[in-house]
């Protein structure tokens, strides 16, 4: 997969912030996300108490739609510039993603992760801070960085928890992994990038999608860490473009 590491000086200032994420206790009341599909009502919280029910550690490629299913999967947000236009993508021709937040970037922003619950989209677990290189960190680190996003996260959604976990830039470990899952958090990896941190320009960006989708059902894109014009342009393309050949969007198996 993937490392993304380049042009992600962003992340530096996250760093620093993630220092300040509140903490919430360990032993917080754990909620638990009932996503549907798009025909559903949004996911909503269910009492304190509940235990995360543990998932499959492997790594989530394939679509709940199956063989003609596609997931969109937005990472690094929510973010107040750009994530609402990307909402309003989806919403203009019914597709429901999967939003890959950092745990910094949730705590800033609750009304816009309480927004992508309310839209029926689920949510995922990005860790703290955006730290590419994880997978050579100690056990205590990421667990710090997996479990203080979730908390952060949940607490953001008003009790909605997120359902996967994407490591930045793929950095999983067997360690990593495991814990995820057994937080009821499927990992989640992707089969298409589709280039669009780069600012390659949107005819790439759908050029990119097209020419990869062969390859498998999860679509990566981004709704932050810059300028993302060109993310909301190839959306608005590929999103009939897949429809008219015989596509559906869903969700990555849990």
């Amino acid at each position: 997969m993937a490392r993304h590491g380049g042009g992600r000086g962003w992340y530096g200032k996250l760093v620093g912030a993630a220092l300040g994420v509140t903490v919430l206790a360990t032993g917080a009341s754990v909620w638990t996300a009932q996503a549907g599909d798009a025909s559903e009502a949004p996911p909503k919280a269910t009492a304190p108490g509940s235990e995360a029910k543990p998932v499959d550690a492997t790594i989530a490629h394939a679509s709940e739609k199956g063989k003609r299913g596609v997931n969109i999967t937005i990472d690094d947000g929510p973010d107040p510039r750009w994530t609402p236009e990307v909402l309003a993508v989806l919403r203009e021709y019914g597709v429901k993603a999967t939003f890959c937040m950092v745990g910094t970037q949730a705590q800033a922003h609750p009304d816009l992760v309480k927004e992508v619950v309310a839209a029926g989209h689920r949510l995922c677990d990005h860790s703290v801070s955006h730290n590419t290189g994880m997978d050579k960190q100690s056990q205590s680190y990421q667990s710090q960085q997996i479990l203080d996003a979730e908390r952060a996260i949940t607490k953001a959604s008003g009790g909605v928890r997120p359902m996967y976990y994407r490591a930045p830039g793929g950095a999983f470990t067997p360690y990593s992994r495991k814990l995820a899952a057994s937080r009821g958090m499927r990992p989640l990896g992707w089969n298409v990038d589709s280039k669009d941190f780069e600012r390659p320009g949107t005819d790439a960006i759908v050029a990119t999608v097209e020419r990869e989708l062969p390859n498998g059902p999860t679509l990566l894109f981004h709704d932050a860490g810059g300028d993302r014009t060109q993310t909301v342009q190839a959306l608005r393309r590929l999103l009939p473009e897949l429809k008219e050949k015989g596509y559906s969007f869903g969700f990555p198996v849990h």
